[in-house]
């Protein structure tokens, strides 16, 4: 798929990745840019096309589909993160985690395809994380929906193949954005995560691995799980004292 002269929709595009996403893809020659938000008024990027969106809200979903019938590549990038355990935190925050991370996601999928299928295709990136594939105590939630995630992603892609759809999976470590703020590590770039993202639909691949922290996580799968948790711990204590 070609970046250029595309029409983009992107969830979350007032702040972090999601503004780096609709910036770049102005930069890089997309037609149009759809910048979603649940506060559409905090949207500030100039040249975009500014629509309102809850994606954990199908009515909402449903309606940003009606008003953007043009579109080509869905960029899924809005989601949160309630620092929440699963077995003694609040099951209703797992849940809305889930319900936005995955199944907003999803909602966003499922009422796109059409209008993707009519013009021509095109594709959707899924912004996921490397923690898709590891835990840790305070963000085992996030870890579910980013897994779940993940699942629903490799789903879409096989039902998807057929209309001529690329579904692209994203994984990153952390990027400099407020929700990784506390993180005093080196953090990927916004614009460059969305450089590398933008790259791979270009060039019609099934998942990026945007920096080395997600490529050193996927590449330790095989272990056992005992040996992949002594493994992230032992990465996780490094990188804290880089």
């Amino acid at each position: 798929m070609d970046i250029n002269n595309s029409v983009a929709l992107v969830t979350g595009a007032n702040r972090g990745l999601g503004r780096a996403f609709a910036q770049r893809l102005l930069e890089r020659g997309a037609h149009k840019v759809y910048a979603t938000a649940r506060r559409p008024e905090t949207v500030d990027l100039p040249g975009v096309e500014v629509l309102p969106l809850d994606i954990a809200d199908p009515t909402s979903v449903r309606a940003a589909a009606v008003a953007a019938p043009d579109v080509s590549l869905l960029v899924n990038n809005a989601g949160i993160s309630t620092g929440t355990d699963l077995v003694t935190g609040s099951l209703d925050a797992v849940r809305h985690e889930l319900e936005t991370n995955m199944f907003g996601h999803l909602s966003m999928i499922r009422e796109f395809a059409p209008a993707l299928a009519g013009n021509g295709g095109g594709a959707i990136v899924n912004v996921l994380s490397a923690m898709s594939w590891f835990g840790g105590k305070g963000a085992n939630a996030y870890h579910l929906t980013k897994a779940a995630a993940w699942a629903m992603t490799n789903g879409v892609r096989l039902e998807l193949a057929e209309q001529g759809t690329l579904v692209t999976a994203v994984h990153l470590g952390l990027a400099d954005t407020d929700m990784a703020a506390g993180w005093p590590v080196d953090k990927i770039a916004p614009s460059d995560l969305a450089d590398a993202a933008l790259d791979g639909v270009e060039a019609g691949s099934a998942e990026v691995l945007a920096d080395q922290w997600s490529r050193d996580v996927k590449s330790r799968l095989p272990l056992t799980p005992e040996e992949f948790n002594a493994a992230m711990d032992r990465a996780l204590a490094a990188l804290m004292a880089a």
